[in-house]
This record gives C-alpha cells, sequence and structure tokens, in this order.
C-alpha cells in the first residue's frame, strides 16, 4: 500500500489552527478565573451599610445627639442654662437648678411637661404676675433693708449664703438705697439681678 503524504502548506494550516484554540483556551481561562476572584491576590472590596457608623464617618459623629439645652429662670435656687438628655422633663431641668424655693409656685409650671431644645422654663413666685396665688401680703415685694436672712433665702436664686451676704451687706454700709446696689454681693450677677426684678425693693 503507497504512503499518504499531507502537504506541507495544509500541515502548516493545521499547526496554526491547534496553536490557536489553545491561546483562546488560555484566554478564556484567565478571563473566567479573574470574573471570579480566583487569584489569590484579588482584593474584595465590601462598601459599608448606609446609615452604620463605619458609611458616617466613625461612631463620633452623633455622639453630641440625644441632648438638649434648656434656660431655667425664676423661683429656683440656681436660675441659669442645662444641658439634658433628650426626652427630659421640666422636673429635671428644675432639679438641675437646684429645685423650687420657698417662694415658688408650683401652680405655675407643669413639671410633667417634656421640654424641647431651646426652652425656657419659668417658675413663679407665689404673687408674681402669671402665679396662681393672690393677695397683697403674697405678692409684697421683699425690702432688702428689713427682710430676714431666712425671706431673703427664699428668693429665687439665693441661698443661705447669699441671703447671710445681703445682711452683712446692709450692716456695713447702713442698708440699700437701690435694688441696683445688690451687684455688689458676691455670687450675683447681672442674670440673677434680673430675675429679682420685681420681688424685691430697698
Amino acid at each position: 500500500m503507497g504512503s499518504f503524504a499531507i502537504p506541507v502548506g495544509r500541515r502548516r494550516a493545521v499547526a496554526a489552527c491547534v496553536v490557536g484554540l489553545l491561546v483562546l483556551a488560555l484566554v478564556l481561562r484567565h478571563a473566567f478565573a479573574g470574573a471570579h476572584g480566583g487569584g489569590a491576590d484579588a482584593a474584595l472590596q465590601v462598601a459599608p451599610l448606609a446609615g452604620t457608623a463605619a458609611a458616617r464617618g466613625g461612631g463620633t459623629a452623633g455622639s453630641a445627639r440625644g441632648r438638649l439645652v434648656v434656660d431655667v429662670v425664676g423661683a429656683v435656687r440656681r436660675p441659669g442654662v442645662y444641658r439634658l438628655r433628650a426626652g427630659a422633663r421640666v422636673q429635671d431641668a428644675v432639679v438641675r437648678a437646684g429645685g423650687l424655693t420657698r417662694r415658688a409656685d408650683p401652680l405655675t409650671v407643669n413639671l410633667a411637661a417634656p421640654l424641647a431644645d431651646g426652652e425656657q422654663v419659668v417658675v413663679s413666685a407665689r404673687g408674681s404676675p402669671g402665679a396662681g396665688g393672690s393677695g397683697a401680703a403674697a405678692g409684697a415685694p421683699v425690702s432688702l433693708n428689713t427682710a430676714t436672712a431666712e425671706q431673703l433665702d427664699a428668693l429665687p436664686g439665693i441661698g443661705p449664703v447669699t441671703a447671710q451676704k445681703i445682711v452683712e451687706y446692709r450692716q456695713q454700709h447702713g442698708g440699700f438705697t437701690s435694688v441696683a446696689d445688690l451687684d455688689a454681693i458676691p455670687g450675683i450677677g447681672p442674670a440673677r439681678l434680673q430675675n429679682l426684678q420685681g420681688l424685691v425693693v430697698p
């Protein structure tokens, strides 16, 4: 039987096709492995969930939230501006301000009411405008020159120490000529002096 000889040109074409198929197989395999993260050096990047601390840039971003600031004035022992937790009630603000004085009229303030940020809590004294009490005796202002230390202590923002200083001042200086003279008493500043307007006289 005679041998069958394949032409040289066809052998080259077949070899070229085989090489091409091998190259194509390698390319497809590489592309498939890259698409599925098969490489050991492939890094998986996971974005933080929206609303989490990481997405907001850290856990301290909201640390100052959940607080409110209120101004407590009137017949409390320490009128001033206080920072309280969210959801606090008027009673919480009054407690932070030292509590009600003996002249305070509890009927003028709802201690159970919820507080809002920036709110002013006003506690009226008995007999003052807006207070529930009435009568000349209840509404009569306190005389700085004749009141006892106990009577002075009952004024809003005036504790026993400041009351004694007022008594000592009038003894040393011959009495008060105006309410503005209270500014000379240590512990009584412009804000506290304003709270006493209408409640005291020389």
